[in-house]
């Protein structure tokens, strides 16, 4: 866990009460009173997805936790001190709910659809963002994965268009009676809606005990079987790039492994 946020960040987003860790994620979420207050790792990034969720609407499908500007003597700000804030939004997370996911991941992308690619995107260069290109094609693996490699061999070109997606929304989801899901903890891509899906799926099917059904039932998605392979290339390819030895856990080569094997015989 982080230090807490120091008590000019907390003043600045007009957070008052005691900052007091948030389990889950990085380990490094606070909260005080209703804020949730968070390092900012890349401050183009923040303003910008603040920015967009600030002015998205609700939905009868989704809800958005919203960004908390801070307020110094230098004017307001999305980012302060190293710092970012977000209203608590109302609910639990569930990720054995994963057609709810997908789901809400679709309505969620339809609102985004006319969001211009930010530039930050090229400069990312963490161990998600390089598997998603290593998935993509776009950069080579910096190791040799016969596991990996056997699901890139399966990848084909796709022709679908790409958009603003939320890739991770099986745990980043609230669910709340009376209430559409909130979508929090938005880390931008710019790829096809129907991968974002899939990685949701990939992750349910991988780590959840998701029954094999969950691919049929969302196999009317174009290039199903396609975004399905280049979610699981994403997926294990982040797991090797993120082990000190380059070397997935045994694990993660078994769910991954396993599915990699089920989509083979599927094929598509």
């Amino acid at each position: 866990m982080t230090t807490p946020p120091p008590a000019e960040v907390l003043r600045a987003f007009d957070a008052t009460g005691t900052a007091r860790p948030v389990t889950g994620g990085q380990g490094v979420t606070w909260r005080a009173d209703d804020v949730i207050l968070k390092p900012t790792w890349n401050p183009a990034e923040t303003r910008w997805r603040a920015g967009v969720l600030a002015e998205l609407p609700d939905t009868a499908d989704f809800r958005v936790a919203r960004p908390v500007p801070a307020t110094t003597g230098d004017g307001t700000d999305w980012v302060h001190g190293g710092w970012e804030g977000w209203h608590v939004a109302r609910g639990r997370e569930d990720p054995h709910r994963v057609d709810d996911a997908v789901a809400t991941g679709l309505a969620f992308h339809a609102a985004l659809r006319r969001i211009d690619r930010p530039g930050f995107l090229d400069l990312r260069d963490d161990p998600w963002s390089r598997a998603d290109r290593i998935a993509w094609g776009e950069e080579p693996a910096p190791m040799a994965d016969p596991l990996l490699d056997a699901i890139l061999a399966d990848c084909r070109p796709v022709r679908l268009p790409s958009q603003a997606v939320h890739p991770d929304l099986l745990g980043n989801l609230l669910y709340a009676d009376g209430l559409p899901p909130a979508v929090i903890d938005w880390p931008p891509y710019w790829r096809p809606v129907e991968w974002a899906a899939a990685v949701a799926v990939v992750d349910a099917r991988c780590w959840y005990d998701a029954d094999t059904g969950v691919i049929d039932r969302w196999s009317r998605l174009p290039a199903w079987p396609q975004m399905l392979r280049r979610a699981l290339a994403f997926r294990y390819a982040t797991d090797l790039l993120r082990a000190p030895d380059g070397r997935a856990s045994a694990e993660s080569r078994r769910v991954h492994g396993d599915l990699a094997t089920l989509l083979a015989a599927r094929g598509g």
